[in-house]
């Protein structure tokens, strides 16, 4: 079934099972914000690892997606995306059943396994189904973008009702239903396509992950070793040592996880480095946000996921009403770089925030600002990276922006966990420290982003103002 023989109705279907996807992904890196307490106390996390309860998830999540993008290429988008949910499900079943820290890991890593499954086969279905036609295309992915800060919210907001009203484990057993409905809806509207000859690198994937966790893991621990340490020193050269064999692996494989030169095609580097610097200063703010709600202004499960509903509805008005419109008329470029710069805003307004602060004068001002820059921004980067590699390469170029924002997310949470814990964050019982802390993290956020819109407006190509770039 293609973009031009797939009925109208069953196609806006399938966008919305390809939406849930995008939603349940982001959902489940947002849901145990709220519940990350009850697990610490229950499960016996310490304050610097309870971040390996997001981080175990994203790291197996950005480690395996250029390998779930090639799956998908080679097997098919609809097998793989089905794959995906499926090991999503089983992820969520020993994650919910945990009784200790190591188990709530290995299920939280599973789950990322499955999401870098279902991520890419995802965003290629959509190319499949809309990418014919840029204004369709445009308002598919307008609406998958909206997906991601949807999911983001419920997962806060239904953590927050689990969490004070049933129990932590529940938001794990939430995914259950969902994966088997969208199952039982896969074979009726998805459209398949034909397997294909190829190999598919292991030993590439095996390197990209061990080197992504490697560097997380060294930048989490440096508060406790010491940024001088051998231990951290160590693990951060191990950690660049197989990123580079990773890179050296891939110039050398006939058939490679990643083809290097499809960085060639204009506009896509610029546009990853763009998702990744999004994701590494966006991501940090959810989390520390949540963190200043519960652990300074003393609200509970409910409240604090509630605090949240504000900042995502503007962002799902912004990315759904504003940005299809704003990218027709201004193009990627300004769009991507204005963003940024607002969002760089956002924190640095978030930064000011006090130990005897509320939420009216400290965090919803803020919120709306730096949400404002995500709608501005995210749309425009991603359709760009995604519609810039050439139609066989849909998978990769799916796997490799979603890569760029889930590597963002975990470097850049893991970053300034070590700024939170540097500047007083550690003291859980001391409020002005641990607002100082906080403060200090939503700084270096505003740094990552304002950094972001400067490579923007110097390595991205100005493009004729239209709904997506076209295909090289």
């Amino acid at each position: 079934m293609t973009t031009q023989t797939a009925p109208t109705t069953r196609r806006w279907w399938a966008l919305a099972v390809i939406a849930a996807a995008q939603f349940m992904v982001i959902m489940d890196t947002s849901i145990i914000g709220i519940a990350l307490p009850k697990m610490q106390a229950e499960l016996g996390f310490s304050q610097e690892n309870l971040t390996w309860v997001f981080n175990a998830y994203v790291v197996a999540f950005g480690g395996l997606l250029l390998l779930g993008g090639r799956l998908s290429d080679l097997l098919g988008a609809r097998r793989v995306f089905a794959a995906g949910w499926l090991t999503l499900l089983v992820g969520s079943v020993i994650a919910g059943a945990a009784g200790n820290a190591a188990t709530e890991l290995i299920g939280r890593a599973i789950q990322g396994g499955g999401a870098a499954l279902i991520a890419p086969s995802a965003l290629t279905l959509l190319m499949m189904l809309f990418g014919s036609s840029p204004q369709e295309l445009t308002k598919a992915l307008a609406v998958y973008g909206a997906a991601a800060p949807a999911g983001g919210t419920a997962g806060v907001f239904l953590g927050g009702v689990i969490t004070e009203y049933v129990s932590w484990p529940w938001v794990f057993y939430i995914n259950i239903p969902i994966a088997l409905l969208v199952l039982v809806a896969v074979p009726a509207l998805m459209p398949s396509a034909p397997a294909r000859s190829g190999s598919v690198d292991l030993l590439g994937a095996a390197t990209v992950t061990a080197g992504l966790a490697a560097a997380v893991y060294g930048i989490v621990r440096a508060p406790d070793a010491g940024w001088a340490s051998g231990e951290t020193w160590g693990v951060l050269a191990i950690a660049a040592v197989l990123l580079a064999g990773f890179v050296v692996i891939q110039s050398r494989r006939r058939e490679p996880l990643m083809r290097l030169a499809i960085f060639r095609a204009p506009n896509l580097a610029a546009a990853n480095i763009a998702q990744l610097l999004l994701g590494a200063a966006w991501v940090p703010m959810w989390f520390f946000l949540n963190l200043y709600l519960q652990q300074v202004l003393g609200y509970s499960a409910f409240p604090s996921g509630a605090a949240l509903l504000p900042m995502t509805t503007l962002i799902m008005l912004g990315m759904i009403v504003l940005a299809p419109r704003a990218m027709q008329r201004f193009g990627a470029k300004p769009m991507i770089v204005t963003g940024l710069l607002v969002l760089a805003l956002g924190l640095a307004i978030m930064s000011l925030v006090r130990p005897t602060g509320n939420f009216w004068v400290d965090v919803l001002p803020a919120s709306l600002v730096a949400a404002g820059g995500m709608s501005l921004a995210f749309i425009p980067s991603l359709g760009t990276a995604i519609a810039a590699a050439r139609p066989e390469e849909g998978g990769l170029a799916s796997g490799i922006v979603n890569v760029s924002y889930q590597v963002g997310s975990a470097v850049g949470l893991a970053a300034m966990t070590a700024v939170a814990a540097a500047f007083g964050a550690d003291q859980v019982t001391d409020i002005p420290e641990l607002t100082s802390g906080f403060s200090a993290a939503f700084l270096g956020a505003a740094v990552i982003a304002l950094a972001g819109a400067g490579i923007a407006a110097v390595t991205m190509r100005a493009q004729a103002t239209e709904s997506v770039p076209e295909r090289v």
